[in-house]
């Protein structure tokens, strides 16, 4: 499987809803499962660090401090 470090948000995403639709089929061993639930886990983490990060650069560059609503920006 891909280091984290080394996935952009949308690789790291894609990933994330193809192991979510492998485990809504429910056609893996217990094992497998779990193994695709630890690795979902790793990467809604990466997901939501990155998230964060992406969230703080924002605020950071607003010149009042407020984080800007992006859907305002279409």
């Amino acid at each position: 499987m891909n280091d984290e470090n080394e996935l952009t948000f949308e690789t790291a995403l894609a990933e994330l809803e193809q192991i979510v639709a492998k485990l809504e089929a429910g056609e893996m061993t217990l094992e497998e499962s779990l193994t695709l639930f630890e690795r979902g886990q790793q990467l809604t983490d990466y997901c939501n660090n990155l998230l964060d990060n992406a969230s703080l650069r924002v605020e950071q560059l607003t010149a009042d401090g407020e984080i800007v609503d992006v859907s305002d920006m279409a």
